[in-house]
């Protein structure tokens, strides 16, 4: 009897909307930028470097806390290999030893093909400069890892005292969540000795020429507050909003304060302008002093320094503008604005962290975990432009987080549905899983292209 070429066959994935963006990936071709450029000199047994990469990514996207997930993620998973284009996957430890044997090139050309993916597919690359200002967060976060492993000191852990680590370095486009740039640093280097190559390096990426720099805030803790820190950033031309990085200056200057504001959101805060010439700085700035009071009521100071305009933060704050009439609420806007960087670069660690295993995976080689930090810099921009791409007929993907991102959407089981010459023609998503409507029509837009329709069933 002839064989029939009309009855699909489907194949189970656990990660059903994953599989979906990566068929998507295939189709825009994500990354060819990684094929053309990253060179790992190692022998091809079964698959190239290229693949072992791939599948590295695949499975921090799938959310693994560690690559020795490769092996129950997505080694098991046939459905999701092919929808990346794998049409197999490597064993975890031979993608451990690609790793490995990545060098200081290979690391840079793996920043040079992320440069390429972020020019191509960010909304932070094309930000429109005349209509708003670009804000750059820029901060660090440890990674604690064991004491043998290159650029392994003891540093400032949390949470983890007289542990040995190193730290993360990054840049974040806040308005759009993307990751400009990612670095790993030895454990005692702190935001002042990173501040400047982290920045130059986003400044290649995102091509700040002088008047995007005068457009572009640089908002920064007190570990980037340095008189020489803040005067080279105003050499440079950028905008800037940071706190001081000297406590005897801030207590200094805030003891000079004539006239002291409650802030009304935060209960013991106070605010207040500082008067005094800002000589140091080789551009003029502002100075708001902020204090509280300690357990044994003596006060603690701060002193936000910016370059910003009145009407710049107001509107940066959402408010009205007539809020510029009201002098309390001026001050406490520039407050409010530094303030904002909890839900920036603060809040992209700990995503992150949660959602991506950022802190949980650790090689021993400097350029390995250089290689899997870019990693993981990519799979948190895939997320990010995932939910721009299935947020138009599902809008409460906007505010959900990498971890939501990777549990509650990307875990959604399905099918992927092949007519009976194999050729793939359909994902089908679990009818019973949240969101399914929405995602199904966003995905079903985007695989449209691909011939490729997606819909909801019984799984």
């Amino acid at each position: 009897m002839a064989q029939s070429t009309t009855t699909p066959n489907v194949s189970f994935t656990p990660y059903a909307p994953l599989a979906a963006i990566g068929l998507y990936l295939r189709q825009i071709d994500f990354l060819a930028p990684l094929r053309e450029q990253v060179k790992i000199e190692q022998k091809k047994v079964v698959y190239s470097s290229l693949d072992k990469l791939t599948d590295a990514f695949i499975t921090i996207l799938a959310g693994a806390h560690g690559l020795v997930e490769v092996n129950t993620r997505l080694r098991s998973d046939r459905a999701l290999q092919e929808a990346f284009g794998r049409e197999g996957c490597a064993e975890q430890s031979t993608i451990q030893d690609t790793l490995n044997a990545c060098t200081e090139g290979n690391v840079q050309q793996m920043r040079e093909a992320l440069t390429t993916i972020y020019r191509q597919h960010s909304q932070g690359y094309g930000h429109n400069y005349q209509r708003r200002l670009q804000i750059l967060d820029v901060d660090m976060s440890g990674l604690p890892c064991g004491p043998k492993a290159a650029l392994a000191t003891k540093g400032y852990f949390p949470k983890a005292r007289n542990r040995h680590g190193r730290q993360l370095g990054r840049v974040i486009a806040t308005r759009y969540g993307e990751i400009v740039t990612e670095q790993v640093f030895a454990g005692t280097v702190g935001l002042a000795a990173a501040l400047q190559p982290l920045v130059q390096t986003a400044e290649q990426v995102l091509e700040l020429e002088p008047f995007k720099r005068q457009r572009t805030v640089l908002r920064i803790d007190s570990g980037g507050g340095s008189i020489d820190d803040v005067n080279w950033a105003l050499h440079c031309g950028y905008q800037l909003h940071t706190k001081d990085y000297s406590r005897q200056r801030a207590r200094k200057l805030g003891q000079s304060v004539d006239e002291w504001f409650d802030d009304p959101h935060i209960p013991g805060r106070q605010v207040g302008w500082v008067s005094a010439a800002a000589s140091e700085y080789i551009r003029p700035v502002g100075r708001i002093a902020v204090r509280w009071k300690l357990a044994n009521g003596q006060w603690e100071y701060a002193v936000v320094i910016s370059t910003l305009l009145p009407q710049e933060v107001v509107a940066e704050t959402n408010q009205p503008p007539e809020t510029l009439f009201d002098h309390q609420a001026v001050l406490l806007a520039y407050v409010r604005f530094y303030d904002d960087r909890g839900g920036g670069v603060e809040t992209s660690f700990k995503d992150d962290k949660q959602g991506l295993g950022l802190n949980k995976r650790s090689k021993k080689r400097a350029s390995a975990q250089q290689m899997v930090a870019l990693l993981g810099a990519l799979a948190h921009n895939v997320i990010v432009w995932a939910r721009r791409w299935l947020a138009p007929h599902e809008p409460k993907l906007r505010r959900y987080g990498m971890k939501r991102m990777v549990r509650d959407i990307f875990h959604l089981s399905g099918f992927l549905v092949h007519n009976a010459r194999g050729k793939l023609i359909g994902v089908m998503l679990n009818e019973r899983a949240p969101l399914v409507r929405g995602l199904a029509r966003s995905l079903d837009v985007l695989l449209r292209p691909s011939h490729i329709v997606v819909n909801w069933g019984q799984v």
